[in-house]
């Protein structure tokens, strides 16, 4: 059987199993007298039932909203059982990306399994999850979803009785009925507890239990390629997994984020960590009920156990006793001992009574596999102990590294204060030229000294910097560095925006704790400036010294998609960073540094979102040293990581797309047809972009056929929408400003300006378009970025786009606005066409039917929606009460619409 009719059955699937859940939906509302609202849903792609007078606007939002959300969860399902009938069928190597794939490459390029091995523990990924204001279902929500998920899997099984069939859709029926009587959004702003909760919910109960399954997949893809076992025995063979969080460090332009808050974060981190390793153990010592009488131990194991008892005291009698004759079960219950002590912080204890670092319980783990093998009982270390030894190995005592980001402005606000409360003759800092703070900078690194005496106040925005470091120092004093991730300085513009984070290092005591600071390239401008940013700074005499203290010594960059996306266009974007990463990676080549690119992606296309295989084989080869970071924000957290089984997929798709990238050398020879290609063709697609933005009326435009006033009042997120408060463009986050186009249908942060670009290209340079239609083929990096751009346009709704345009109270403002944006539309569509070779209906078959599926229930929410707006910026002049009433069902629609696209910001 092919792939593509394996498909098509997939999506004959989702029609099927959506039309269930609808139909018990339905039966759902009928039970609660709602009769007229069940009838005005439905699963088929027909013309949108007429709206009823008697029904309430929320009340249909809410329905749609769940019929929305029940499709997400069938389509995922889907895609599940797709995957697993494919690798049953075809083989293991025909699901993209995975470890069968990339081992598979491996091999038919003569790559040996030892080349294989050796590279695997070389791999260090991690994501990081932000709580970035997106996610827009409320974690109780989420909790109902993961439920109902769970039962439609249940429902899979085709053993079920009709008795036990209905029981089951009963149960369904249960489930929905608490959402429809939840509700979905935050009536109040979530609190950052809130949003600490949620990241905290995939660290404790996710992500411990999908490390298995994922490493499963690799052991799996190993033996299906002939490789050797014995190549992965223990945990240090294979690639490491570690997990990030911004939640309760990232602060820039979130001014909630206080030093106590991200004290308690550290500290919440680290108990759920020592918690989770804890109950590994309890489940271990079930399993390891080894007769000592039965089974040949080692005397110098025994000798091990009696002097641990010893130092316990009464702890190691009492954990001796608990398991008489069973030398394996107190070997654990003595690890358990020192592991109690670690929690309660018994520090004062003998050095053996309690773990100071994580490697001095996997000194331990490694002596009790030592144990097994020597009892030929390696199948049973594998089975119970392997994955105790891979969850120390990638949480550690820490769980989760969190970084700590902030903006290089607020630095320089926090010199000045520093500089004036230690009564420097010229503080203003935040005024000098690069050349003066350098020299300023590079005094002060040669004194160990503090500006100000411990307890002096500053001013506030110092007091913050100072004070959240602060609690960093006394963090890493007691427990070392593993916990705290990288300090990240965000629209890094010079060398001395990171050279002057030493200094607040060194006023807290920081200065030799070797942590991190990264760059944050987040503009179009920034991108370009870069690779001299970090040569600059890798050659600085203080950061070649840490260098030299170092080793490995990996240098991390972030780059960001949502700036320059908002900056340039989402092709410029793409292509200005696509050239940092070849031209970083040389810089460090040259000096001798490895860079661990950290990709700030949000969920949507235009903020670096999609398919995680793709967005890896699409980077510049040679790009990947086999560290990487990236982070997954808001409700992509929740669609990659709801369920084990997608959990799974996608951190293989990570883990097996590093790996693969790694492997490739950079190309000796630069190709450089298709950069000059690239080129003229991002200078035409900035060119047109940035003359919509540069508009005089765009603003005007923006604020009227958009529902940004809207997004700015919602409750999604706990940070506010804009960085200073200030009401301009610049200062207006990317998450928003991409949700607000979403919301609207234009989308035009994922396509505009390239439409034009490319007809302007055919027409100038007709042999090089007809080369960039190979390379639309044959190029990763192009291929991949034209299918992302080609399904923003195919989620845009033209006509939903007239409708907002037609808020715009200036007709002159609006009919030329819309001509630049729907001139540049239709060039796309039908550039798309010329450049690909087929019609978007041969090649996009499972992306139109998942549209068709939405249209109905979208064009029936948006005409609530724009109605709504109309009322409310009406009222909001005259009525606050009715206005403060509109708004609740604004902010409904907002979340309920995000639903049914698929993505906020």
């Amino acid at each position: 059987m092919e792939k593509k009719t394996l498909e098509l059955e997939g999506l004959q699937k989702i029609k099927k199993d959506y039309s269930y859940l609808i139909n018990v939906f339905k039966e759902m509302l009928q039970s609660l007298g709602e009769d007229t609202l069940a009838g005005m849903i439905t699963s088929e792609d027909v013309t949108p039932v007429k709206r009823k007078a008697n029904v309430a606007d929320e009340k249909l939002a809410q329905a749609l909203g769940i019929s929305f959300e029940l499709l997400n969860l069938v389509e995922e399902n889907a895609a599940t059982q797709f995957r697993r009938r494919t690798e049953t069928q075809l083989g293991l190597e025909t699901t993209r990306g995975s470890w069968a794939e990339t081992l598979k490459l491996w091999k038919r390029s003569e790559i040996s399994e030892q080349e294989a091995a050796n590279l695997l523990p070389k791999i260090n990924v991690m994501p990081v999850l932000t709580a970035h204001p997106t996610e827009a279902k409320r974690l109780t929500v989420l909790n109902i979803h993961r439920e109902l998920y769970m039962l439609l899997v249940k429902k899979e099984n085709p053993l079920w009785s009709a008795s036990e069939r209905a029981v089951i859709t009963e149960e369904i029926k249960g489930v929905l009925q608490r959402w429809w009587r939840t509700g979905e959004i935050y009536l109040e702003k979530p609190r950052l507890t809130d949003e600490r909760s949620n990241v905290m919910h995939y660290f404790v109960n996710v992500f411990p239990k999908v490390l298995h399954l994922t490493d499963q997949r690799l052991l799996d893809a190993w033996k299906y390629v002939g490789f050797s076992s014995e190549l992965l025995e223990g945990p240090e063979q294979f690639p490491t997994l570690q997990f990030g969080s911004w939640v309760g460090g990232d602060r820039d332009g979130h001014p909630y984020v206080t030093p106590a808050f991200t004290a308690e974060t550290l500290q919440l981190h680290r108990q759920a960590a020592l918690k989770i390793i804890r109950n590994k153990l309890v489940q271990l010592a079930r399993k390891l009920s080894f007769s000592e009488f039965l089974n040949d131990i080692p005397s110098e194991f025994l000798s091990d156990i009696a002097s641990q008892v010893e130092i316990l005291g009464e702890a190691g009698q009492k954990a001796l006793k608990r398991n008489p004759s069973e030398p394996l079960r107190q070997f654990i219950n003595l690890l358990l001992a020192r592991l109690d002590n670690t929690m309660a912080e018994r520090f004062e204890l003998a050095d053996d009574s309690f773990y100071e670092r994580p490697d001095d319980l996997s000194s331990q783990l490694i002596k009790l596999r030592k144990v097994l093998n020597h009892l030929k009982a390696g199948g049973i270390a594998k089975q119970h102990l392997f994955p105790v030894e891979r969850v120390l190995y990638c949480f550690g005592f820490h769980l989760a590294k969190l970084d700590i980001r902030q903006n290089s402005a607020y630095h320089e606000k926090a010199m000045d204060q520093i500089l004036q409360a230690s009564d420097f003759a010229d503080s203003d800092y935040s005024t000098w030229n690069e050349e003066k703070r350098l020299s300023f900078i590079n005094q002060e690194l040669q004194s160990n000294r503090p500006f100000v005496r411990a307890g002096t106040s500053c001013g506030p925005e110092a007091d913050n910097v100072l004070g959240y470091f602060r609690e960093v120092k006394n963090y890493v004093n007691r427990y070392g560095t593993d916990g705290i991730g990288s300090v990240i300085v965000s629209m890094t513009r010079s060398l001395s925006d990171l050279l002057v984070v030493f200094l607040f290092l060194r006023e807290v005591g920081l200065q030799d704790a070797g942590l991190p600071v990264v760059p944050l390239l987040e503009t179009i401008d920034d991108l370009i400036a870069g690779p001299k940013i970090l040569e600059a700074f890798l050659t600085h005499p203080f950061v070649q010294k840490k260098r030299n203290d170092t080793s490995p010594f990996v240098q991390e960059v972030m780059l960001g998609y949502s700036d320059s996306n908002k900056d340039g266009g989402i092709l410029t974007s793409r292509w200005n960073i696509y050239e940092a990463e070849e031209k970083l990676t040389e810089v460090g080549r040259c000096h001798g540094a490895e860079l661990r690119f950290f990709h700030g992606r949000g969920g949507t296309i235009s903020r670096g979102g999609g398919k995680i295989h793709r967005f890896l084989e699409s980077m510049p080869p040679g790009s990947m040293s086999g560290h990487i970071k990236m982070t997954v924000q808001g409700e992509t957290i929740a669609n990659q990581f709801a369920n084990r089984l997608n959990a799974s997929y996608n951190l293989e798709m990570f883990i097996s797309g590093t790996a693969r990238q790694a492997m490739l050398s950079s190309e000796k020879r630069k190709k450089q047809k298709r950069y000059d290609i690239m080129d003229r063709l991002v200078a035409m697609a900035r060119k047109k972009y940035r003359e919509l933005l540069d508009h005089p009326k765009f603003i005007e435009f923006y604020s009227h056929a958009t529902p940004i006033d809207v997004l700015e009042q919602s409750k999604i997120g706990s940070r506010p929408a804009r960085r200073t408060g200030q009401r301009s463009l610049n200062d207006l986050r990317s998450i928003p400003w991409v949700f607000s186009w979403n919301q609207s249908r234009f989308n035009l942060t994922g396509w505009y300006g390239t439409g034009t670009a490319l007809s302007t290209f055919k027409e100038q340079y007709p042999e090089d378009f007809e080369y960039l239609k190979t390379l639309a083929q044959e190029w990763p990096f192009l291929k991949y970025g034209l299918i992302q751009i080609e399904t923003n346009l195919l989620n845009s709704d033209i006509d939903i786009m007239k409708v907002f345009a037609d808020l715009v109270a200036d007709t002159g403002t609006k009919s030329e606005l819309m001509e630049l944006i729907l001139t540049d539309y239709e060039a796309c569509l039908e550039e798309f066409e010329n450049l690909m070779g087929a019609s978007v209906e041969e090649r996009r078959i499972s992306r139109l039917e998942n549209n068709k599926l939405r249209h109905g229930p979208l064009r029936m929410l948006h005409g609530i929606q724009i109605q709504s707006l109309k009322k409310w910026r009406k009222f909001r002049e005259n009525d606050s009460e009715k206005a403060n009433e509109l708004l609740l069902t604004l902010l409904l629609l907002v979340n309920v619409l995000s639903g049914g696209l698929k993505g906020t910001g």
